[in-house]
């Protein structure tokens, strides 16, 4: 079994991370689960953790989606939904009127994780200091409490293991 290390020490913070991510609204909720077209570095790292992604999370099963590429996974219904190579969020880019570069994020094993709540109730988690973006959202009430952020970690992994530490 995997070490929950990071997890355990990050699970106090989830709540509160969340409470002060507060709810996306306006053009931040058009971020739609369209397949993302990174290019170049970004798309091989995609390519390389679209190869070290599990066939199972927290027992849901990967999907055969037809939208299923080396830049996007989905497991269980409602689906857990991964995609790689996605713009820089809207929350992390000068200029953008909620800009705020010390939006509080979550780390689960080296790897740092910015949860946003959706309008819809779902939670937005994507990476940050990596080389390429990463985001995976969780269906509504998945993350309740913090509760079900474990499964983070097999992706932490995966993210570490294929996508270096830098500034896409």
């Amino acid at each position: 079994m995997k070490s929950r290390r990071g997890l355990v020490l990050a699970l106090p913070a989830v709540a509160a991370v969340l409470a002060c991510a507060g709810c996306s609204t306006d053009d931040e909720a058009t971020n739609s689960l369209a397949v993302p077209t990174p290019s170049g570095r970004q798309a091989q790292h995609c390519r390389a953790l679209h190869k070290e992604l599990p066939g199972n999370l927290d027992g849901r099963k990967r999907t055969s989606d037809p939208k299923d590429s080396d830049y996007m996974a989905a497991w269980g219904n409602p689906a857990i939904v991964m995609r790689c190579g996605v713009p820089r969020p809207l929350v992390l880019t000068p200029g953008y009127k909620r800009y705020n570069p010390y939006a509080p994020t979550i780390e689960i094993n080296g790897v740092e994780w910015m949860p946003e709540e959706q309008p819809d109730g779902s939670v937005r988690c994507t990476t940050s200091k990596r080389e390429a973006w990463v985001e995976v959202t969780l269906p509504t009430g998945y993350a309740k409490n913090g509760g079900q952020f474990g499964i983070l970690t097999d992706l932490s992994d995966a993210v570490a293991k294929s996508i270096p530490f830098g500034l896409a």
